[in-house]
């Protein structure tokens, strides 16, 4: 293989991506991503998790569950001011329940309260659906469909942009859709793969590939070019 020019991006294949993936599920084993009973609660979780860390919608989910609150039917007939108290753990409850009040319309006048109806909706249909939605943006739309129904969207986010970026394969400041499509277009249109991969992404995101790298433990290593990283670790910029 003739190596890259400086200055040259090395040529990312489906193989590749594939290699990578490969390499992170033998560590990690399945991602078991996205945790939830239903796909309701999937999709809660979707919304609650923007601007936060899991542990803290886990605590919101388990205040909705403890007040019965799990299915659409009970959480719909309460306003965003009887919702707001109830995922205080989640941070932004305000904005978030407001967020939440805007999901539980949308679900109950388009799918008639059933987040799995969903699935019969063509995926590039629904998630224009979702970003019609008050609150939801790319990727928590994505995180739905994929997640929450089973739709072949590939979810992007910090983590995914960081580690690319790392491995070479993006820049890093390119839109969402442009990174999207970008690995829609070299890996299967595989709902399972797309979903443990982005999930292999979160986990390596969060224990390894940190702002800064713990780049001796990763299971990337050998292929990794460290794009950005300084040799102390720190990331540049």
């Amino acid at each position: 293989m003739v190596a890259a020019r400086p200055g040259m991006r090395p040529k990312v294949t489906r193989r590749t991506l594939l290699a990578a993936y490969q390499r992170l599920r033998r560590v990690h084993g399945h991602g078991g991503w996205w945790p939830g009973a239903t796909s309701f609660e999937v999709c809660l979780g979707a919304i609650l998790t923007q601007n936060t860390a899991w542990a803290n919608v886990e605590k919101a989910l388990a205040e909705l569950r403890r007040h019965g609150l799990l299915s659409f039917e009970r959480l719909a007939a309460l306003s965003a001011e009887q919702i707001a108290p109830l995922i205080r753990s989640a941070g932004y409850f305000n904005v978030k329940a407001r967020r939440l009040k805007a999901f539980l319309d949308f679900l109950g006048r388009e799918y008639g309260g059933q987040a799995e109806a969903m699935r019969g909706e063509e995926p590039d249909q629904l998630r224009r659906e979702l970003l019609a939605v008050h609150g939801i943006g790319r990727e928590t739309a994505d995180a739905i469909a994929l997640y929450a129904v089973g739709q072949p969207l590939f979810v992007v986010d910090a983590y995914t942009r960081r580690i690319a970026a790392r491995l070479g394969w993006i820049r890093g400041n390119e839109d969402y859709d442009d990174i999207q499509s970008w690995f829609m277009a070299r890996l299967p249109r595989d709902v399972a793969l797309f979903n443990d991969y982005h999930a292999q992404i979160v986990l390596l995101g969060n224990r390894v590939c940190r702002p800064r790298p713990r780049c001796p433990a990763c299971p990337l290593r050998s292929i990794c070019p460290r794009r950005g990283v300084r040799a102390n670790g720190r990331a540049r910029g």
